[in-house]
């Protein structure tokens, strides 16, 4: 089970690369609401740490995939999907932000752009409300893939408390007002996110192993 083994280290290296992105777009996040961080290094450091995020997820899901038993592929193909959904709404974001609307300010060559700026309410800021809640929806799909002892206890409820976050996620995108107040309404993802893809990352090492021993 060589194919089962590199999968797996993949996975794990991936997830911990993943919550360590997670990790650093949260301190970023609460730096500039401290308002320790000013444009445009600001918005370089969310962008960035965030499209950090989305590769190394995305293959850390496609491990999920692979090393779960047939008869439960159902939930993690469900999962994998929607993880799709996340990388291909967040990137779309995160490189028109970077590569378009930050240099057009900083150049002073913004005007007629308002469309593809992420403010409240706007196009962009729906393209990432619709990734982050896809990536919840995608932790609820796989929650059925993991046991209810050990270790797999542990990770099926990281799960489920990132995906009981996606409504308040949810609320924070799309009440009618915005607000840093609302912000915090989203604070346990800052901790669930990182936690579930550590744990998974775990997973995947750990049943590569055993499928090795196997």
């Amino acid at each position: 089970m060589r194919a089962a083994l590199s999968i797996g280290k993949i996975g794990f290296w991936c997830g911990l690369t993943t919550a360590a992105a997670t990790i650093a777009f949260d301190i970023v996040q609460f730096a500039q609401l401290a308002g320790a961080l000013s444009f445009p290094l600001d918005e370089i450091l969310i962008y960035g740490t965030s499209l950090c995020i989305v590769v190394p997820f995305l293959l850390e899901m496609l491990a999920l995939h692979h090393l779960t038993e047939p008869g439960k592929r159902f939930w993690t193909h469900g999962a994998l999907l929607f993880t799709m959904l996340y990388a291909v709404f967040v990137t779309a974001n995160y490189v028109v932000q970077l590569a378009t609307v930050i240099p057009a300010r900083l150049s002073g060559t913004a005007e007629g752009m308002a469309i593809l700026e992420q403010t409240p309410h706007s196009l962009f800021w729906n393209f990432d409300a619709i990734g982050y809640i896809a990536m919840g929806l995608a932790t609820l799909m796989a929650i059925p893939a993991f046991g209810n002892r050990g270790f797999d206890r542990w990770v099926r409820l990281a799960f489920i408390a990132h995906a009981l976050t996606t409504p308040l996620i949810a609320i924070v995108y799309f009440y009618p007002t915005f607000s840093e107040t609302l912000l915090l309404l989203g604070a346990p993802w800052a901790i669930t996110a990182p936690a579930f893809m550590a744990l998974l990352a775990v997973w995947l090492r750990r049943q590569a192993n055993t499928d090795e021993g196997d």
